[in-house]
């Protein structure tokens, strides 16, 4: 396949990815303004610890094998069937963990709802072994079309379900009902679109090969989510839900954004740099695009969001969740930081050094473990401002392993993304100013994001930032494409 070939189908694979991300959480994110209006903070807090503990189990589920196989070069329907059961064969166990256990997790938090809602929402466990394959199949093929559909779809009819029981007053059980839809329809479409069936083959050492690769990266993936997750169940602890939902709360907004952008963009990054894995310079030149790209989009958005923080919650919250403002604002500027983080590991992953990727993840949950413990003597919003400062840490310890695999410095990586920084700064400085004015929340947000665009796109262009550059290319060059 022709260079040129390879690019259209990324640029194409890396659209319909953002799509199916931003389609998904854009109808998500409508759906939990609804509910949070419908719903309290402390039933929120709830769902969101009990999530903490299914989001556990789906790392065994969905990472290792699932990146192995996207990662391995040639793989067969022996590899997909033998890792579809032995997932299989995990979430069955999980769940039986998860149902005798819930009742100790209930009673060392004080909440006697958890027993129930545990053992019930624990269920997605098993739809999610079946949709760990599929979603292996369509990152190798690059048929990011139809995941799109097929989670556009079922997000949609989980949230119909969520919002009618969350007006009828079923209260957290609307939340549950939600994500157990929301799984089962999305198996169901892809069981029927994807056309993939496992076969009645199952090999030990098919599963030996792709466990020697993926049980560092399930290891890593297993480590980074439980750190993420730990502030939740601290904080879960030691404070009420109501204050666990005004800090999970403050760092949906943010991470909706880059999971959608960011995230799109790598994951058809892995498949692409693993395509190209033994050109280093290829794969650098791709990696620094990848940051260079992510900054630009993600800086200014960033930025803007924590400005204008408050008169957004205002609105679309109301004033019972004005509490998650800070949290917003701190979570805006640790996610900034993800461009660098997932960029420098994606390449690490492509290039099979799975060790160098798992050794990175113990030095920074040592690292973060023991800011966390210090932070947590301070207070809750201590505890997001240590997650700051581990972030800003992690960044320089991600990029490290790269001077030496891609020849790509930390020192080089900042001086791709400073221009966007500095820009975004700006542009933050001015959108900041206007609430000065004292108008009306709905004017005030309406002027502070059209001024934000204005400001930032102006600077790119009177600058002639390359980024600003490359992107308009890419956009003029697919509208003609179209026409």
């Amino acid at each position: 396949m022709e260079k040129s070939d390879k690019k259209s189908i990324v640029l194409k694979s890396i659209i319909w990815k953002i799509m199916e991300r931003t389609g998904v959480q854009g109808v998500q994110f409508i759906l939990q303004l609804i509910l949070a209006r419908l719903l309290t903070p402390s039933e929120y807090g709830i769902i969101s610890l009990i999530t903490v503990f299914i989001v556990l189990g789906n790392v065994f589920i969905q990472s290792g094998f699932n990146t192995a196989l996207i990662q391995k070069k040639d793989v067969n329907e022996e590899d997909f069937s033998s890792v579809f059961y032995l997932s299989l064969f995990v979430a069955m166990l999980l769940y039986i963990i998860l149902f005798f256990s819930a009742p100790l997790i209930s009673e060392f938090y004080k909440m006697n709802e958890i027993t129930m809602i545990l053992r019930v929402l624990a269920i997605v466990l098993l739809f999610g072994a079946f949709n760990s394959i599929q979603n292996a199949i369509i990152s190798r093929t690059m048929k990011f079309r139809m995941l799109f559909f097929s989670s556009v779809i079922s997000m949609i009819t989980s949230g119909i379900v969520g919002i009618i029981l969350a007006y009828l007053g079923f209260g957290v059980w609307a939340l549950v009902a939600q994500q157990i839809v929301n799984q089962i329809s999305i198996t169901i479409i892809l069981w029927i679109t994807l056309k993939w069936r496992p076969k009645l083959v199952f090999s030990f050492s098919r599963v030996r090969y792709l466990f020697s690769y993926g049980w560092k990266l399930l290891l890593s993936s297993l480590i980074d989510t439980l750190y993420m997750n730990l502030r939740s169940l601290i904080v879960g602890k030691i404070y009420t839900s109501e204050m666990l939902a005004f800090y999970n709360r403050g760092e949906q907004f943010p991470q909706i954004i880059v999971s959608n952008i960011n995230g799109s963009i790598q994951s058809v990054m892995l498949p692409t740099l693993s395509a190209e894995q033994e050109n280093k310079r290829r794969v650098k030149e791709m990696v620094r695009r990848s940051i260079v790209t992510s900054s630009y989009i993600l800086f200014p958005i960033m930025v803007g969001l924590a400005v204008v923080a408050e008169p957004l919650v205002r609105i679309i919250l109301t004033e019972k969740w004005i509490e998650c403002v800070p949290f917003l604002q701190v979570f805006c500027l640790s996610y900034a930081l993800w461009p660098i983080h997932t960029a420098n590991l994606q390449a690490i992953n492509a290039l099979g050094r799975s060790d160098i990727f798992l050794r990175l993840e113990i030095v920074k949950k040592i690292i973060g473990v023991i800011i966390l413990a210090i932070s947590m003597f301070y207070g809750v919003y201590a505890i997001a401002l240590g997650g700051l400062f581990s972030g800003i840490i992690s960044t320089f310890i991600n990029s490290y392993p790269n001077l030496k695999l891609l020849n790509y410095s930390y020192k080089e990586q900042i001086k791709d993304i400073i221009p966007s920084l500095l820009l975004s700064i700006v542009m933050g400085g001015i959108v900041y100013s206007i609430l000065y004015l004292n108008m009306s929340p709905y004017i005030t947000l309406f002027i502070q994001i059209f001024i934000g665009c204005i400001v930032y796109i102006g600077l790119s262009k009177i600058f002639k930032l390359e980024c600003y550059e490359y992107l308009l290319k890419i956009i003029k060059s697919l509208v003609k494409k179209k026409l």
